[in-house]
């Protein structure tokens, strides 16, 4: 029986309070490394067959044989939406959950396959394509990881150039791909309640989690800061993921944003966090859907619950 969805409850909640996930199928992207890989082997211990969605397949196979449990690999490229059709269209079973956690973060200026910057078209144009292409599929829940780096920067997405062309810097690009992605999570909610729906979508954030992403920063310097703060502040990839892993296997109320209970959110157990104003803004989400829907070519799917 899944555990309410209450704050108290939820402070000291770990691995061991995951239910028992037989028999339920969970596809997750960036299931290779980090924060992916600890989700999918709690997951996968539980009871859970994971699908590891990955770029690199054989990092992914590397990967799912340290996993105990029920595992297969399947390649996707977030950065080229027709990697994202092809895993799409080779999916033709139910999903009980989709875990949207693969990202890049704070790279140099650079383009996807279809020309979006790389951050915004990974990050959100990626997970937007792929999730409404499976959603017809999925039974339960859609969680997709965001970041405290939503409040960060001009707090609102460029909805004149989401490609930032002139005005471009990691963290301001960063920055507007995790708003987005809680954004996302507000218009499926509301276009899954709308349907009547049964399946749910939530947000999830690490804290400050000691990954491989802080290594990609376009700046040297702050490369080098990231290292120490990893060290010295930054609480492990497997507490990183608890917030993740309570989002997917927790009664929540729609939309619900998952996030640590320690000061500035940056480490502590998983509970209820609130998201900024920009993030929980109805009309922003409404339109960064129907843009997104234009820049992708990928239009709604009602979901029925039922897979």
């Amino acid at each position: 029986m899944a555990e309410t969805s209450g704050a108290r409850g939820a402070r000291k909640w770990n691995v061991n309070r995951i239910p028992d996930q037989t028999g339920r199928t969970a596809v997750i992207t960036g299931a290779n490394s980090g924060l992916g890989l600890v989700t999918a082997e709690a997951l996968a211990r539980a009871g859970a067959h994971v699908v590891f969605a990955v770029r690199d397949v054989a990092r992914g196979d590397a990967a799912a044989a340290r996993v105990p449990g029920s595992t297969e690999v399947r390649r996707l490229d977030l950065a080229d939406l027709d990697s994202v059709r092809a895993f799409a269209a080779g999916w033709d079973r139910p999903l009980d959950l989709l875990i949207n956690n693969a990202g890049v973060m704070m790279l140099p200026e650079q383009r996807t396959a279809q020309g979006f910057e790389r951050q915004f078209g990974t990050n959100h144009l990626g997970h937007f394509a792929l999730t409404n292409l499976l959603l017809p599929y999925v039974t339960d829940r859609v969680v997709t990881l965001a970041s405290a780096a939503h409040r960060w920067g001009d707090q609102r997405i460029s909805f004149e150039d989401v490609n930032l062309r002139g005005r471009y810097t990691p963290t301001r690009a960063y920055a507007q791909s995790k708003l987005a992605n809680l954004l996302f999570t507000l218009e499926l909610q509301r276009r899954l309640a709308e349907t009547g729906s049964a399946v749910r979508a939530f947000a999830a954030h690490p804290g400050y989690a000691a990954t491989n992403l802080q290594s990609h920063h376009a700046n040297p310097l702050a490369r080098m800061g990231m290292a120490v703060a990893n060290r010295v502040v930054a609480q492990s990839d497997r507490a990183g993921a608890l917030p993740t892993l309570f989002a997917a296997t927790q009664d929540l109320p729609g939309a619900a944003y998952v996030g640590p209970d320690g000061l500035g959110e940056f480490r502590g157990a998983p509970t209820l966090v609130a998201r900024s104003a920009a993030a929980g803004d109805p009309e922003s989400a409404r339109r960064l859907w129907t843009l997104s829907e234009e820049l992708t070519g990928v239009e709604w799917k009602a979901a029925d619950g039922n897979g």
